[in-house]
């Protein structure tokens, strides 16, 4: 025995101990991993790399691992936030450094990038204004306030069902002020190339033997059409009560509308297939169209798969960007480098970037947060037994100074 050994297992249960107070002290910290002290045995050795003596001479750290199990994920108020559910990191710019994290506490800078606490920026694919990610190098992710612009109605579908039994309209001709000169009718909201809404609608009007006199009017405005009057197509149908060939090789029908607004002039393409003419009440079994108003962006999510997808308040959405993550071969090689974050090292290998969900990767949670790995209760008992090895220690050093005052003490 000797102050040498006792020495070095006070210096590894005081690391011990400060490992397990840094523990301790992060059970509260977003995206932290525990860490724990590794130890290895010390012997003295001679010249020639063989044992001098079969006791040790002691105890010394060999490593300070950190722990990357899954932490516990709670949910938040905040729809930045994002939890990994999985294996991955935050890829992270601060200002050109990459550096790689597990907590997703994140916010919008003045500038509409999405940030952590520190300021470093978060990294994925960015979206162009069509919507299309670029799946090249990550970039800084930023989520763009601007308007969603319209897009100019181009085709209109309608499949209905038209009452054979319907008598032919007994006023002639057509109009659209007038209820007895058509059947049906039928209105949807159509848009020009500002986005502005025109009412368009179309009516029908029993022209005999299985055939249907199709008429449109926007903004109540008939048409201008040949011939004139606003007639766009007829329908017809044979005796089953679908539409024959020959009426469908006419379709879609077209609906001039001029321009008006500073807007250009658009035709609708109206297409009818589906429509049919049979023994029963007038029916709209199906009416939508492809255009849209201007949108502002009224709140954004993030799918599990990284997409960032905005809402807008024409009632579209489009694709803002994605978060990507980031893995390597051995995360203990990481450096821990504070606030959360690490970085790549030699050790660690490079770093394999993909989109959340991908292979080994794990899938994100909005407005959620992945809580610190540490186990109170474990710590707790660590911390009672590195007590104990550390008093253990500090009894064989006073054990060591009695047998050395017994010694002087020999006459």
């Amino acid at each position: 025995m000797s102050f040498q050994q006792g020495l070095s297992g006070l210096n590894a249960a005081s690391k011990s101990l400060e490992v397990i107070g840094n523990n301790v002290s992060n059970a509260n910290t977003v995206g932290f991993k525990a860490a724990q002290a590794q130890f290895a045995d010390v012997y003295a050795t001679s010249l020639n790399g063989g044992g001098a003596s079969d006791i040790g001479i002691g105890t010394k750290i060999s490593d300070v691992v950190q722990e990357f199990n899954q932490g516990n994920i709670t949910a938040s108020d905040n729809p930045l936030d994002i939890a990994i559910n999985g294996n991955g990191f935050f890829r992270m710019d601060s200002n050109g450094t990459v550096t790689y994290a597990r907590n997703g506490q994140f916010q919008l800078d003045k500038n509409g990038y999405v940030v952590n606490a520190q300021g470093a920026n978060l990294t994925g694919y960015v979206a162009n204004a069509a919507g299309v990610l670029s799946t090249g190098s990550p970039q800084k992710l930023q989520i763009s306030t601007a308007d969603l612009p319209p897009a100019v109605t181009k085709s209109v579908n309608q499949a209905l069902n038209l009452d054979s039994t319907q008598a032919i309209p007994a006023t002639t001709p057509f109009s659209a002020t007038d209820p007895t000169s058509y059947n049906n009718a039928t209105s949807v909201s159509v848009y020009d190339s500002l986005g502005n809404s025109h009412v368009l609608q179309t009516f029908y009007v029993n022209a005999g033997s299985g055939n249907w006199d199709v008429y449109a009017v926007a903004d109540d405005v008939p048409l201008v059409t040949t011939p004139a009057g606003g007639k766009i197509g007829t329908l017809s149908f044979d005796t089953t009560g679908a539409l024959t060939a020959a009426s469908k090789a006419t379709l879609p029908f077209s609906a001039p509308i001029p321009a008006s607004g500073g807007a250009a002039a658009f035709s609708p393409q109206i297409d009818f297939t589906g429509t049919t003419q049979y023994g029963s009440a007038f029916t709209v079994n199906s009416l939508s169209q492809n255009g849209y108003a201007a949108g502002h962006l009224t709140g954004f999510t993030t799918g599990d798969d990284g997409t960032i997808t905005g809402r807008y308040s024409n009632g579209k959405s489009a694709t803002l960007g994605q978060v990507v993550l980031a893995n390597f071969t051995n995360v203990n090689g990481l450096q821990p480098l504070g606030n959360n974050v690490w970085a790549e090292t030699s050790s660690s290998g490079q770093p394999l970037v993909a989109t959340p969900g991908s292979g080994t990767f794990g899938k994100l949670q909005a407005s959620a947060v992945e809580d610190s790995n540490v186990d109170l209760t474990a710590e707790l008992v660590n911390m009672i037994t590195a007590q104990r090895v550390y008093q253990a220690n500090a009894q064989t050093v006073k054990t060591q100074d009695q047998v050395m005052q017994t010694l002087v003490n020999l006459r």
